[in-house]
């Protein structure tokens, strides 16, 4: 199904945009597992609009309610239902896009597929849909944490030309929520608001590059061939709204070494396997190797603009677009949580996959 992500832990989002509301149904989470609204509410939190100065101004609580699959505040191990309302909708905003396409966004591709659309904000289009991606994420995080001891952490590390410097073994949430870019290094953050800013007075936009890690997961997740750890992580990354890269470990940059240069050289100590350093990314053949995963997703600047550009309307005449509406100037501060959930889960799927076969 297109809609559903995961072979054990499941996840199937439903709702668009300017609808009732958005939602997300979990298959697969294990039972007597302690949940609550307020396991679930601080993710949606760092992902939803109108959070500061530099992302859509669209004023929505999301507040998440549990619908099913927990009684006393467990998990009963049947499908988990979640739902945010919608509350700030203002369709009237997208009507001329109602017969004009934006240029490098999925309105005239969804028109081409399917024969209709809902151009109401972008429908399932919109970054709105990842709230029950976010709100499964938690779900997801709070098993690696509590059971498998794993940590998934994200944060800005690249606004267009701009780069931050910052240790992926030690960085910590604290950090990468010590201002609104959530970029954790203090001078960088603060030329990255600078030049969001600036876009957004301009009516433009900015992309950059997130990176993501998960400290403590232990080696041997993962499966060969298809289902490699990597693979499914670069899925994963590439179904958010505006990804454009994927990269793990030494990525791209790998190709400037040699072999000998980019191989992780294997120590034991005290029984427990290790390596001198971490190219391969923690994950080797598709599998954890007990290193810390760390990989690079890149987002394009976002395509709708508040200036005029050229497109084509829905008769395919040429014509001029001005679009309005509320939207981020660069949607890297809230991707960030959308990074670490889509992160979680995988590895919660691939530690209950091993589980099940080799445990």
């Amino acid at each position: 199904m297109a809609n559903t992500f995961g072979q054990v832990f499941r996840v199937t989002t439903w709702g668009e945009s300017h609808g009732g509301g958005v939602g997300v149904v979990v298959d697969g989470c294990p039972p007597r597992l302690a949940l609550t609204e307020g396991d679930i509410q601080p993710d949606l939190d760092r992902r939803r609009p109108g959070q500061s100065k530099i992302v859509s101004p669209r004023k929505e609580s999301d507040t998440v309610q549990i619908l099913s699959g927990t009684f006393g505040g467990k998990t009963l191990g049947t499908p988990i239902s979640m739902w945010v309302r919608n509350e700030d909708a203002r369709p009237e905003a997208y009507s001329e896009m109602a017969r004009k396409f934006r240029p490098s966004h999925g309105d005239y591709t969804y028109q081409v597929k399917f024969g209709i659309r809902n151009w109401q904000g972008g429908g399932r289009t919109s970054a709105r849909e990842t709230i029950g991606r976010v709100a499964a994420g938690a779900v997801a995080k709070k098993i690696l944490r509590q059971r498998h001891g794993v940590e998934v952490l994200a944060w800005v590390q690249q606004i267009q030309h701009l780069t931050a410097r910052v240790d992926p073994e030690t960085v910590k949430l604290k950090d990468v929520e010590a201002n609104i870019v959530r970029c954790p290094d203090a001078v960088a953050a603060e030329k990255m608001i600078r030049l969001i800013e600036r876009m957004r007075k301009a009516g433009n936009t900015v992309g950059g590059i997130v990176l993501g890690v998960a400290r403590g997961v232990p080696a041997g997740w993962g499966e060969p061939v298809f289902d490699r750890l990597e693979a499914d992580l670069a899925k994963a990354m590439l179904s958010l709204p505006a990804s454009k890269g994927f990269d793990i470990g030494s990525g791209f940059d790998g190709i400037l070494l040699t072999g000998l240069e980019h191989n992780d050289p294997f120590r034991s100590k005290r029984g427990k396997v290790y390596t001198t350093r971490n190219r391969s990314g923690g994950i080797q053949g598709g599998i954890s190797n007990g290193q810390t995963i760390y990989f690079r997703v890149a987002f394009k600047p976002v395509a709708t603009v508040m200036v005029e550009q050229e497109t084509v309307d829905v008769d395919l005449k040429n014509t001029i677009l001005k679009a309005r509406g509320r939207h981020d100037p660069c949607v890297l501060p809230r991707a960030v949580p959308m990074v670490e959930a889509m992160t979680a889960l995988v590895l919660v799927d691939h530690a209950l996959r091993h589980k099940a076969q080799c445990e």
